[in-house]
Order: C-alpha cells, then structure tokens, then sequence
C-alpha cells in the first residue's frame, strides 16, 4: 500500500560486489540527529554459490570459455525527508540539481564503504566512482517501494567519463600509455611518493582529512627525496624548492591531525601542499624520455 508522501533517492549499480551485506543501513549526519539517509544494498544476477569441497576442487576448464558470470550491486539512498505529494516531488525533481545530488550520494556511499573497509580490516574494499557505475538514476517514490527497487519516476543521468571530469587532457599530457609501458618495460619505476599522493588524496577527496593530514607529511618527505635525481628536467628545480619551504607547514598539519581537528589554515595548507606535490610528480613525468 503506497501512501501520500514521497522521498527523492539517487541510485548506483556497479559490476562488483561492494562489500556490506546487502540490506538496509542508517546513515545518521551527526551522532544523536535523526536518521539523514537510507542505503538500500541488493546484489543483483549474483551466480549460484557452490559450497563445501565442490567448490574447492579445480575444473577442466574448456578452451573457449564463455564470460563468467558478473554480479551486479545496486545501492540506493534514500533522503528520509518526506515530500508530501507526488506532484510536490515531480516539482523537486524537475528543479533538482540531478549530478549534485548524484555526487553527495556517492560521497555518502563511500563512507559506508570506508566504514565496512575499516570493520572487516580488510585493505582491498574499494571506493566507488561515478564513472565506474554502469547506471545512475536520480528519482522519488514512495519509501517502500523505492527500498524494493521500484519507484514513481526517475531520471538517468548520463554516463560521466574523466573527459566530463576534466581529468582528460591533463592525463593526455602526461602520455599514461607510454608510462604504462616504460614501467612494465623496467625504463621508468613507481616511486613511493606516487602511492602516498594518491592515498592523501584519496582521503582529502572523501572528506577523511585528518588521514589526509597524516598520509601528506610522509608523501612530501618521499616527494623531496625522490624527486632529487630529476630536478635537472625543466621546472622541476624550482618545485623542489617551494616545496621545501613548506615543511613547516606540512609538519603542523600533520600535528594537529594527531592531536584531533584541522583548523582552516591547516586545511589550505593540506590542499596546497598535496597539489603542489602531485605539479611536481606530472613536471618529472612530462619531462622524461619515456
């Protein structure tokens, strides 16, 4: 039985399974508020499990296997404000901002998913993004209905690609085909700085800046060493050196995330720092023989 009042919700399916069980999860904003949102996890076209040393034993496998079969999750999140009517919620839906609210839904999904990451201790849960889902719809319906996977009326957004991002022509400047092949080749190596500045801004990215703090102070000391070699290649001198006047700051972001919170200035200093760092990778990337 569907009632009166109607609630928005954004919809993800991706080609994997996320990770929590699937079922229904409160996400609160701030601990003793109301409920803000609802995820709703359903694994979808999941191949039966086979169980016990059946599935332990190895197959012939024949010589042109068909594609295994890939499960699909779909996470739903739900406002849990209530829109009284169904013509009131088309109205919000038509004047919405259809891909900012698909973007705070993933942020939200992905504190779940970092939450289940930290829970399990395990370090291969992954994040989600928007280009990695293979459909995003954004729509109202009634509460019920939408947690079962049915709804009044929703929108697809459109497939967003990095070029949509704005990530297209710098990653064309820095040639990612040919370094792919020069580090598989053995003529160029990761450094360790690399790693470290994808993780400080992965977590600035998710909002999780105290780790952000934590994990650019040890990127910038591995930035500063391993860029050493290169600071002959075109620009990289001069990074090398702003960069090294930052190690104060740096130092004092990462205190004061140990001690607890990040005042604005630590924050500017944390997105500065880790922008800068990230210039002077794509500086020795862009200048090399690759």
């Amino acid at each position: 039985m569907t009632t009166s009042r109607r609630f928005l919700f954004v919809q993800f399916e991706f080609p994997w399974v996320l990770g929590p069980e699937p079922g229904r999860y409160t996400i609160r904003e701030r601990l003793g508020e109301p409920p803000a949102h609802i995820l709703v996890l359903r694994t979808l076209g999941a191949g039966e499990r086979r169980r016990l040393a059946a599935r332990r034993r190895p197959r012939d496998a024949p010589p042109e296997p068909p594609p295994a079969p890939v499960p699909t999750s779909r996470a739903t999140l739900v406002d849990t404000r209530p829109i009284e009517g169904r013509e009131l919620a088309e109205r919000r839906l038509r004047e919405a901002d259809l891909d900012a609210l698909a973007t705070a839904a993933l942020a939200r999904l992905n504190r779940v998913l970092h939450a289940h990451r930290v829970a399990v201790a395990d370090p291969f849960v992954r994040a989600a993004a928007r280009d990695q889902a293979l459909v995003v719809r954004v729509g109202y319906g009634d509460g019920e209905r939408v947690a079962d996977g049915r709804w009044d009326s929703a929108q697809e957004l459109p497939s967003e690609t990095r070029g949509a991002r704005g990530a297209r022509g710098r990653s064309a400047a820095l040639r990612p085909q040919e370094r792919l092949a020069a580090l598989l080749a053995g003529r160029d190596a990761v450094l360790a700085c690399e790693e470290l500045a994808l993780r400080a801004r992965s977590d600035v990215g998710a909002g999780r800046l105290r780790e952000g703090a934590l994990q650019l102070r040890v990127a910038y000391e591995a930035a500063l060493a391993e860029l050493e070699p290169w600071r002959e290649l075109p620009g990289l001198a001069d990074r090398l050196r702003d960069l090294r006047g930052q190690r104060e700051e740096v130092d004092a972001a990462a205190d004061a995330a140990l001690r607890g919170g990040l005042d604005e200035e630590h924050i500017e200093t944390l997105h500065a720092v880790l922008a800068r760092v990230e210039a002077a990778l794509r500086a020795r990337t862009a200048g090399m023989r690759l």
